[in-house]
């Protein structure tokens, strides 16, 4: 017996059917346009701090055959497929009207953010040291979070934009570990802990 599952909700949040996941619950995300959902769970582990953590991600389609383990996608870094063995997969935000989505890639010690193609099953390596991204609602602009200075558990939110490739760091002078939510396409929403990074209370 599986003991979590992910209960979808119809738009009056009622609950509808269930999908079983197999691990311990971290992450969910659905796309705008209602097509797809992702899950992200801790198979071993209990956080992305954990010596040798692993996660198994899947992209489901709303009322139809689940897309799969997202981790199984061909990873293409540096425009040659990538092999190893210890790659996890979180952060999935969708790109809506279609097969793509933004997500991270961890391997060898290094943090990626990727493209993903749902219909090519695919993840393109985009740029290094960026994680948990989420894309504006008009599709113009990611937010994501990146390690910055010497202190490898300072994270500052930056945003990415798409068309000219130009990444600006925002207002936001805290640490904040956190995968941001837009509120609209000029503001976002991110979790902090009271009391310092650590806490287990947060407010947005």
């Amino acid at each position: 017996i599986r003991p979590f599952a992910v209960t979808l909700l119809d738009d009056r949040l009622r609950p509808g059917g269930e999908a079983p996941i197999t691990g311990i619950p971290s992450r969910a995300r659905i796309s705008a346009d209602g097509r797809y959902y992702a899950t992200t769970t801790f198979v071993t582990g209990h956080s992305y701090l954990s010596d040798g953590f692993s996660t198994e991600t899947l992209i489901g389609r709303i009322g139809g055959e689940p897309v799969g383990n997202v981790e199984r996608f061909t990873f293409l870094l540096n425009g040659r497929p990538n092999e190893n063995a210890d790659r996890n997969v979180w952060g999935v935000t969708f790109v809506p009207g279609g097969e793509r989505f933004f997500a991270t890639v961890a391997t060898q010690d290094r943090r990626y953010l990727v493209e993903g193609d749902i219909g090519r099953r695919t993840l393109t390596a985009l740029r290094e040291n960026a994680e948990c991204p989420s894309l504006s609602p008009d599709g113009r602009r990611l937010v994501y979070k990146k390690r910055t200075g010497l202190n490898t558990d300072v994270w500052r939110f930056h945003s990415l934009d798409l068309v000219t490739g130009a990444e600006t760091p925002l207002a936001e002078t805290r640490s904040v570990d956190d995968q941001a939510a837009w509120l609209d396409d000029d503001h976002v929403m991110y979790a902090v802990p009271k009391g310092g990074a650590g806490g287990r209370d947060a407010d947005v």
